[in-house]
């Protein structure tokens, strides 16, 4: 596309989709429907397996190296995008995304391992594994919505189409 430049790589754009997708059907189904509960978990977890692959031998933007910052950074970040409504435009993830994204990917780990754990022999009926599953679950949810939000702001602050560059892959070369 003329205009455009290639940003986010296909197997992170469906590995992203795929977690969109899977983490609210393994909530969405707890306690209702067991298998597809589990079965989305499964599918979670190894997407996230995936994506920490990815994130060292991805493309550029898709590299962790690429994007993660000292928390400092991220707190300045986000003082200046409350104080000023300002945050600079980044191609790839900005220093707050790039923080939700390690979060996201991190309890969604812990809620898969979590879950597993539960059907374990060894772990069935422990009463912090089951409470560890339900906390994690509900704040990977909570911060999936606080991600949205972040993301539809940052469509509104840069008028760009944040959305849409996770579904082609592609942003615009200037501003």
């Amino acid at each position: 596309m003329p205009g455009t430049i290639a940003v986010w790589d296909l197997p992170l754009r469906m590995t992203h989709w795929s977690l969109a997708v899977a983490v609210p059907l393994a909530w969405l189904t707890a306690n209702i429907f067991d298998r597809v509960h589990e079965i989305a978990g499964y599918v979670a977890l190894a997407l996230v397996v995936f994506r920490v692959v990815w994130g060292f031998a991805g493309s550029y933007h898709a590299r962790f190296a690429s994007f993660l910052r000292r928390p400092s950074i991220v707190l300045r970040y986000i003082w200046r995008l409350v104080a000023r409504g300002r945050t600079g435009r980044y191609l790839g993830h900005n220093p707050a995304g790039a923080a939700m994204a390690v979060a996201l990917l991190l309890l969604t780990a812990v809620s898969c391992i979590s879950g597993w754990m539960q059907i374990t022999e060894r772990w069935f009926g422990i009463d912090w594994v089951e409470q560890l599953h339900t906390w994690s679950s509900h704040a990977v949810l909570v911060l999936a919505v606080v991600h949205v939000l972040g993301v539809l702001l940052m469509c509104a602050l840069q008028r760009e189409n944040l959305v849409m560059a996770m579904v082609t892959g592609r942003k615009r070369a200037r501003r």
